[in-house]
């Protein structure tokens, strides 16, 4: 996980000045039509490798995971957020860097309702060659800001559970129960969600409705009930950042950025060390490498969470033995 000024609990990174102002560096109205301008730090609120050699060991990290429990093939990772917060493209955008070119795997649509109905989810491929990865991302239909439009809390706790079935179709008026078809009555570990992303769009963040933070802090309360870790994405970061917008690497020197991860936090009700920022790919046709490695340590983030829910949940002995 990560914190403001101190270091990541998994390592130290360190920023590489050679590559700060030259990697993911683009122009800043190639695919925006207007971003804020923000003051840059001196110094990084979070400490941040940016170079070709942390993005392949990330690579390798996530391609090489594997969940620390013989039952579980595959952790399945739940993102949850508002109608075009970035969940979809988010998965399209991780599985680009592997591909080694920008795809669309997980279908993006602009309709205000939201393009996604369904559970769908998402194995992440390795790069060529490889075995595919032990992670999948699963995407739903886009939060309401109550019980009569989007995904309801009584849907996203069923999915979160592993009753509900892939590709089912959500509707606020048919709920998912045990009549439902495909309907899981006694879902195994490895049906369930091992972790849960909340995926907030930075440039919406001051114009969410009220009613969608009652929605996270509801959703929020039960979730953890069930024993569920819980991070957070704040994607469209270089939709409220000029400089971040020219050049990645800059993200965790916006003061602006920064004042928006306080601000999600408030609004999902959790520590700002639980939230990452992300860059998808969106109109570009070229990957850029500090996006990958802005996209590949979120990643590393949830994977984190993930095996707590196996460190808190599994007997000794359904462990793998350490070597």
């Amino acid at each position: 996980m990560f914190a403001f000024k101190v270091e990541n609990t998994a390592q130290r990174q360190r920023v590489n000045p050679k590559t700060t102002h030259s990697v993911g560096q683009r122009n800043a109205t190639d695919c925006f039509s207007s971003t804020l301008g923000a003051v840059l730090m001196e110094s990084p609120w979070r400490e941040m490798d940016w170079t070709a050699e942390h993005r392949k060991t990330l690579m390798e990290k996530i391609t090489s995971y594997k969940p620390s429990c013989q039952e579980v093939p595959q952790a399945r990772v739940l993102l949850l957020g508002p109608v075009g917060s970035g969940k979809s493209s988010f998965i399209s955008s991780v599985q680009s860097v592997f591909d080694g070119r920008v795809i669309n795997r997980a279908m993006v649509g602009s309709s205000s309702t939201g393009f996604t109905k369904k559970l769908q989810s998402f194995p992440i491929r390795g790069q060529k060659g490889e075995e595919p990865s032990a992670l999948v991302l699963c995407d739903v239909m886009g939060l309401g800001e109550g019980q009569t439009t989007g995904l309801t809390l009584h849907d996203t706790l069923a999915v979160v559970k592993g009753h509900a079935p892939e590709g089912h179709k959500f509707s606020p008026e048919q709920p998912v129960r045990s009549e439902t078809a495909g309907y899981m009555k006694k879902p195994s570990l490895r049906d369930k969600m091992h972790c849960v992303v909340f995926v907030v769009d930075a440039s919406k963040l001051t114009s969410y409705h009220k009613g969608l933070g009652i929605t996270f802090q509801q959703l929020r309360e039960h979730i953890s009930d069930l024993g569920v870790h819980q991070v957070a994405l704040l994607t469209h970061v270089d939709q409220v950042c000029q400089e971040t917008a020219r050049d990645v690497t800059q993200v965790y020197k916006s003061s602006a950025i920064q004042k928006l991860i306080t601000e999600a936090a408030a609004l999902l009700g959790m520590s700002p060390s639980y939230i990452v920022p992300v860059r998808n790919y969106s109109c570009e046709l070229a990957l850029e490498e500090g996006t990958d490695v802005l996209l590949l340590s979120a990643v590393d983030h949830i994977l984190q969470y993930v095996q707590l829910y196996f460190q808190d949940h599994l007997a000794p002995e359904t462990k793998f033995q350490s070597s």
